[in-house]
């Protein structure tokens, strides 16, 4: 009996690994055709996830755009991604595009240099961003705005400008990097927190308005991350924070989740969750029992305070 069972079950279970590689091998494939030669825009490349992220579609074969506010930073970048050896695929010069978010006439004039350059866009990757700290009775509206400016209006205005390229094509891609946040809110985090709150409405808003066009918007939404994110968060009287977070130093590595953004743009998938199992459990017990949500949360606020008093 045991032979016989053996007999059955061992061709049986290797049928199942080499459809599951199969499967693998195709979905690589075709992310891969997806990618290769596709012009990709980056903001917040020179730094954190954006600096992975460049990395891993120019492996791809992607022909980048690479945007930021330090033009230095920028070439600096693109020297080491031309001088890498690491990828089998035709590769391409990146480009660069200096502006900050916050400006409203850098960005549309980056826009159109971006389509000047290339006539069109098929991948915009929108994951610049700043992150906040501070009690909301001690922050200055100006400090609001400013994270709203960056992490909102400035995506919001950046798509706007690209978008009716893509409609006019009936192709293109939009990526945002949003965050945990978007779907639930911590202490001590209002204007970050609203920030992505607020983009991830927009964005769903417009995958709705631009299916009809056949473009892809897909929002991820990450946990923490290994980066530099708090030390370069603005406070409550604008001023930077300056710290690593011990969340943030015990996040995922930045290559782990640039390899992850990759494969959720080849996949053209809608929305993606990348985080641990209990912020992605907090976002489910904020639907399902807001009351015990809401109760941990004035607790988490409370030690948090404390913390910071003693």
């Amino acid at each position: 009996m045991d032979f016989i069972t053996s007999t059955a079950v061992l061709p049986l279970l290797f049928g199942c690994v080499g459809v599951f590689s199969l499967f693998k091998l195709l979905q690589r494939m075709r992310t891969s055709a997806y990618l290769r030669n596709a012009v990709v825009v980056i903001t917040g490349a020179t730094s954190g996830l954006g600096r992975e992220c460049a990395r891993v579609f120019y492996t791809a074969g992607a022909k980048l755009v690479l945007c930021g506010r330090n033009r230095e930073a920028l070439e600096e970048l693109t020297e080491e991604l031309t001088a890498s050896l690491a990828t089998q695929v035709q590769t391409h010069r990146p480009y660069t595009v200096t502006f900050d978010l916050a400006d409203p006439g850098a960005i549309v004039a980056a826009a159109a240099e971006i389509l000047q350059r290339f006539g069109h866009v098929d991948v915009l990757l929108n994951n610049a961003g700043i992150s906040y700290r501070g009690a909301i009775v001690d922050t200055a509206t100006d400090v609001d705005k400013k994270v709203m400016e960056t992490n909102y209006f400035g995506p919001v205005a950046l798509t706007k400008a690209l978008l009716p390229s893509m409609i006019k094509r009936r192709q293109g891609h939009v990526v945002v990097i949003s965050s945990i946040q978007g779907k639930i809110s911590i202490p001590f985090r209002s204007a970050y927190a609203a920030s992505k709150h607020a983009t991830q409405a927009f964005f769903d808003c417009l995958r709705a308005e631009v299916e009809q066009y056949e473009i892809q918007v897909t929002v991820l939404s990450p946990g923490y991350i290994h980066t530099n994110l708090s030390l370069h968060a603005v406070t409550a009287d604008g001023s930077t924070y300056g710290v690593m977070d011990k969340t943030t130093a015990q996040g995922r590595s930045p290559v782990e989740v640039a390899r992850d953004v990759l494969a959720a743009v080849g996949k053209k998938k809608k929305e993606v969750i990348l985080a641990d199992l209990l912020p992605s459990l907090a976002i489910y017990l904020r639907t399902l029992a807001p009351g015990l949500f809401f109760s941990l949360m004035a607790s988490r606020a409370r030690k948090e305070r404390k913390s910071k008093n003693s």
